[in-house]
């Protein structure tokens, strides 16, 4: 059993930003404790100066214990990576431990808030996981967080290329991401990877009146980990999460439901519109997959105009199956809002075979950035607990987890909350349909799958045009991606979930 004291975003200065008090609260519990080591997710320093570096050198020395720190965006202000790597240590680095190891990147961006693991930093992090791929335990360390936070306001400040960053510790079977910044606590399950969100050691600014809190890592033998935050209070919330096994399944009954689901298939007469693609991936869908329900994730038509939508309303009702389509933010460019509603309607509820869809409409004007709003969340939380004892499927637009091969910045300015939402819900599946590329992940109990462009040349795919296909069974949700040109098809996502229809 491994036990890690996690802190972050202490932001020691002689400014009234720091209170040195809760940091040496902090820092006695630790060293009274029975840590193995300590990591510092950054913000180790308020504005990266060099009598504040002189100071955090002094204050980390209290910590009585092995400890591996990473560069925040306020440490590297003021060129203040030179003096980070001075008076801290590499920006970069590796600490092994018994069975495991700790890869720490630095993910800042000098003088910005944002983060990135760009180019050769992403390189030298895959080479780093290949070259401890045999150990059993392996845990990555950044500044920014991964995946959107709650409780943060604006979604903003996320890594660019979260997507990739994402989909690259998944693929090397990383079992914990760890990271600070938004100074909100909190700890997802994001498939076998548990991803840990400190909040802020000793820095003034807490959110929601929150206090300062630092999270406590138990990784036990077995694989299970266990994050605990702990306030300086004395209050505790815990959460252990434990490895999927078997990782392959079986289905286990008749198939209860199929999905098609489809997005940006951007309608036009221009040269970027694959017409044929699309009248080939129509063709498939009805004499090929009979599904029950067609789902359209938005971006319909490439812009808002009646021409475009006339074209569209000609393509979609040759689908014979019952249709859900939600609008993205070009069908409500221009005239596209009132468009829609004429062509497709307001999209509405639909309820079969014991499954409920709910639509959210996440699209505004004249802006790839979406909102889905307070009052739209408590719509959420309120229709899924209504239709609690049917199968939930929640219909958007936009990303709520973000997706490789696309700079991400914050397309969803609220997905921490509405993410949040879905998943304190227990939606049983999402569906998102923006960025151009196809991802599936499941957070908690709730897959979420977004599907890449139909018919749209200018996507990000490597797979090329495609929908996804999605055969739901008792107890199983089985995610194809299909290649809208040629029909042949690739395993996106494969899960047992809980809820209504689990044997």
């Amino acid at each position: 059993m491994i036990r890690i004291a996690h802190i972050s975003d202490t932001h020691i200065t002689g400014e009234s930003a720091y209170k040195g008090y809760a940091y040496d609260l902090i820092v006695n519990d630790v060293n009274r404790g029975d840590f193995d080591f300590v990591i510092h997710t950054g913000d180790v320093t308020n504005q990266g100066l060099r009598e504040e570096y002189e100071r955090a050198s002094y204050e980390l020395g209290k910590i009585k214990k092995p400890l591996v720190v990473i560069p925040g965006n306020h440490d590297v202000r003021n060129v203040g990576y030179e003096l980070f790597e001075k008076f801290i240590g590499p920006l970069n680095g590796v600490y092994e431990f018994r069975d495991g190891v700790v890869i720490w990147v630095d993910s800042t961006i000098p003088d910005l808030s944002d983060g990135r693991v760009g180019g050769h930093k992403f390189r030298w992090l895959k080479s780093r996981l290949e070259e401890y791929s045999e150990k059993k335990f392996k845990i990555v360390a950044a500044h920014h967080h991964l995946v959107p936070l709650p409780d943060t306001g604006r979604e903003r400040n996320v890594l660019y290329n979260a997507g990739d960053v994402l989909d690259l510790l998944l693929r090397h079977e990383v079992g914990l991401y760890t990271c600070g910044h938004k100074h909100v606590p909190n700890v997802y399950r994001i498939e076998d990877m548990v991803v840990d969100n400190a909040g802020c050691t000793s820095c003034r600014k807490t959110r929601k009146g929150d206090v300062n809190s630092y999270n406590i890592i138990t990784i036990h033998d077995d694989g299970r980990i266990e994050v605990t935050i702990k306030r300086v209070t004395g209050d505790e919330v815990r959460k252990e999460h434990r490895p999927i096994k078997p990782k392959i399944f079986v289905p286990r009954g008749e198939r209860l439901l199929r999905i098609v689901q489809m997005s940006e298939s951007n309608v036009s007469d221009r040269m970027y519109f694959r017409r044929k693609v699309l009248e080939n991936a129509v063709r498939t869908i009805n004499e090929k997959l009979r599904p029950d329900i067609v789902i359209h994730n938005g971006d319909i038509v490439d812009m808002g105009i009646e021409r475009y939508y006339e074209k569209a309303y000609e393509f979609y009702e040759k689908i014979k199956a019952e249709k859900l389509v939600v609008p993205g933010h070009n069908d409500i460019t221009y005239l596209g809002y009132d468009l829609f509603l004429e062509y497709f309607g307001e999209p509405e509820i639909v309820e079969m075979k014991g499954f409920t869809f709910l639509p959210v409409i996440s699209a505004q004007y004249e802006t790839p950035i979406g909102v889905v709003g307070r009052i739209g969340q408590r719509k959420i939380a309120r229709h899924l607990e209504e239709y609690r004892e049917s199968f939930t499927v929640v219909v958007l637009h936009h990303n709520i987890i973000p997706i490789p091969r696309s700079r991400e910045v914050g397309f969803l300015e609220d997905a921490g909350d509405v993410l949040r939402t879905l998943t304190w819900g227990e939606a049983n599946l999402v569906l998102t349909g923006h960025g151009g590329n196809s991802f599936a992940v499941k957070v908690e109990k709730t897959p979420i799958v977004n599907a890449g462009s139909i018919s749209w040349e200018l996507h990000r795919n490597p797979f090329g045009n495609s929908f996804n296909l999605i055969d739901i069974y008792p107890g199983m949700i089985v995610v194809f991606e299909v290649q809208a040109t040629w029909g042949s098809g690739r395993l996106l996502g494969i899960w047992k979930i809980k809820g209504p229809f689990t044997p």
